[in-house]
């Protein structure tokens, strides 16, 4: 079974939703990682670390059911960084994370963006697919963002 973009429906941010917010992000960065103070500020407080300044938290709804998740956070000049997209492993491999994925690009250039920067880890390999597939390209990585962060892209709006 795969989920067509026909099936997924894309939520804004609420605070109803910033549970799941936090919920699958520090799932997989239990998983994978730790959870780093910047995480936990993030993940805690979205509207004070990403809205505010005019980024946006993005879901996706599959049969009533939020399974994904999406932020950007406004850098200013144009550049929006692309960050904790995460699907419920439920529902991991069925296409949510490329939904929630083009759905940011798209919103990143409704923001007036001309650029989106992402940091990322190697061993990610079905997120990094995702990302080049949407057009994401290797830059070099601009080191102290995030300590388990080896891989950071860029893609021109």
């Amino acid at each position: 079974m795969s989920l067509t973009d026909s099936s997924l429906t894309l939520l804004s941010y609420t605070p109803e939703l910033q549970p799941y917010f936090e919920r699958f992000n520090k799932a997989w960065l239990n998983k994978y990682f730790a959870v780093e103070p910047v995480d936990e500020y993030v993940l805690t407080q979205p509207e004070a670390a990403l809205l505010k300044d005019g980024g946006a938290i993005l879901f996706a709804q599959y049969q009533g059911t939020v399974i994904g998740c999406v932020a950007l956070k406004q850098l200013g000049n144009g550049l929006m960084e692309l960050t904790k997209m995460a699907v419920d492993e439920n529902y991991q491999g069925l296409g949510g994370g490329k939904f929630l994925c083009a759905a940011a690009v798209d919103r990143a250039r409704e923001l007036g963006a001309s650029r989106l920067i992402l940091y990322s880890q190697s061993q990610l390999g079905p997120a990094l697919a995702i990302y080049r597939k949407l057009g994401f390209i290797d830059i070099p990585l601009e080191a102290g963002k995030y300590k388990r962060a080896d891989v950071m892209m860029a893609l021109d709006l």
